[in-house]
């Protein structure tokens, strides 16, 4: 079998195509896309799902507990609402932040009792919550590693890393990652755009491919866990974690 035959086989095995990262406004001060907008934006691009991974930071823009936990699920709930209407799956995840540096950690099985619990821990730091806090069907990453005040970590408090995170606006140094992951052999590697912005061509500019469409985002951390996937980068490139 030639290069050209084994891809198309492995993408019609893997045929669900999913985005791991990406943000929506007002919950993520960063993002310019309405909830709605992201639903509508990967059902165009052919994706079967989308992953709502947004900010959650301790007083997040001076927002209360309550605010920031209401501000964050009310936009999941807004783009799921329309990705039923479409026809496209939206996936919950967040993007945590500890009080103690810039670092980001993507949790991949969530729920807003977790957040409610988590968001307590925020300002005492990720060995502590690691040490406190457990999460046997969830799967913990550390978002873009090698980007610019970011912070490494001890390898044994993650389940892995997001090696290729696909931001236009940031250099996450996504070869260095990669190194990073084989040398401190983490199971699990994850790809996302990270998308935040509208007609700046970085929708969809990168997936995990699965043999069926995930259910949630505990299906996410199963899957993650499973190591049975590809990820797909610049709408062409398949990796095999």
């Amino acid at each position: 079998m030639n290069i050209k035959d084994l891809k198309a086989s492995l993408l019609k095995e893997y045929s669900f195509q999913t985005e791991l990262h990406a943000h929506t406004s007002p919950a993520s001060s960063c993002s310019q896309v309405l909830p709605e907008e992201m639903a509508e934006t990967y059902k165009k691009l052919g994706y079967d799902a989308v992953t709502i991974a947004n900010h959650f930071v301790y007083e997040y823009q001076g927002l209360s507990k309550n605010e920031v936990i209401d501000r964050f699920f009310d936009n999941f709930e807004r783009a799921e609402k329309r990705g039923k209407e479409i026809g496209i799956r939206v996936l919950l995840a967040a993007e945590i932040r500890f009080s103690e540096n810039e670092n980001d950690y993507l949790i991949y099985g969530v729920t807003r009792k977790m957040l409610e619990e988590i968001y307590d821990l925020l300002p005492y730091g990720i060995e502590n919550f690691r040490k406190v806090y457990k999460m046997p069907d969830s799967v913990f990453l550390q978002a873009h590693p090698f980007r610019e005040d970011m912070e490494l970590v001890s390898p044994a408090i993650l389940d892995g890393i997001e090696v290729f995170n696909m931001h236009p606006n940031h250099n996450s140094k996504v070869g260095i990652a990669s190194v990073y992951a084989k040398e401190q052999n983490f199971s699990i590697i994850t790809a996302g755009s990270d998308f935040h912005h509208p007609n700046r061509g970085h929708e969809g500019v990168s997936a995990i491919r699965t043999k069926h469409l995930p259910e949630d985002g505990f299906d996410i951390a199963k899957i993650l866990r499973s190591g049975d996937y590809l990820l797909e980068v610049g709408r062409n490139n398949i990796i095999i974690p």
